[in-house]
């Protein structure tokens, strides 16, 4: 079993957080180790976004989007069978695809359509820029806003081991501790600050406000850290 750090006293404690940005300021205290080391922050569009901010803005690091897009099944958007990183790296549920009778086709569709949507991402979220900065020393460290199958953020993972690199570190506010034990083995390190046990788990529950982040606010946040000065 793979080991990663969380906050005891979290564990299996819901609607701890405020928002994402009080998520990011209880992960980069958890993170504090990294701070002198310049990581580069890779938030997960889109909600892992906000929660990066906080991080990048306490240790004045540039905001970067790490673009992941989960592919969904053709009759329900909310549920996500794979995932597409920024490079063209695919992952897939292979469990989930055959319990949802998805047929050869429907798959291939599915690949190419969230291909495409990375593409568009990745150049409106400038992607590009910061992975162009990565050298064989450098330490990245992946955020979202919590795990729930953990595809997304296993494909982002699959994605950046193909670039040279320190070592990746995944840093979340929550998960289910099923989860959290798999991308810890994918993972150098992992932080996750609530754990969650039992058969019910939404990475919702761990928050006190949560709504959906568009693409355009996204875009904008990601645009204001650069502007701002913040780098």
């Amino acid at each position: 079993m793979a080991d990663y750090t969380e906050i005891r006293d979290l564990r299996d404690v819901v609607h701890v957080f405020r928002n994402r940005t009080h998520a990011g300021r209880v992960l980069a205290e958890m993170l504090e180790a990294y701070r002198h080391d310049a990581p580069t922050i890779f938030g997960i569009p889109a909600g892992g976004l906000p929660v990066a901010a906080e991080i990048a803005g306490m240790w004045g690091l540039p905001l970067c989007a790490g673009t992941v897009s989960k592919m969904t099944l053709p009759w329900n958007s909310e549920v996500g069978y794979g995932a597409v990183a920024f490079d063209g790296t695919v992952l897939l549920n292979e469990q989930l695809v055959r319990g949802m009778h998805l047929d050869k086709k429907q798959v291939e569709e599915g690949i190419t359509q969230t291909r495409s949507k990375v593409r568009r991402r990745t150049a409106l979220f400038h992607t590009d820029r910061c992975l162009d900065a990565l050298t064989k020393n450098s330490t990245v460290i992946l955020v979202d806003d919590g795990l729930a199958s953990g595809f997304t953020m296993e494909a982002a993972i699959k994605a950046f081991r193909k670039k040279p690199l320190s070592q990746i570190v995944v840093a979340v506010p929550t998960g289910p501790e099923h989860t959290v034990q798999r991308i810890a083995e994918s993972a150098d390190a992992l932080y996750c600050a609530n754990v969650r046990s039992g058969p019910f788990f939404a990475v919702a529950d761990a928050y006190q406000k949560w709504s959906d982040i568009s693409e355009r606010e996204t875009a904008a946040l990601i645009e204001e850290f650069y502007d701002g000065g913040k780098t």
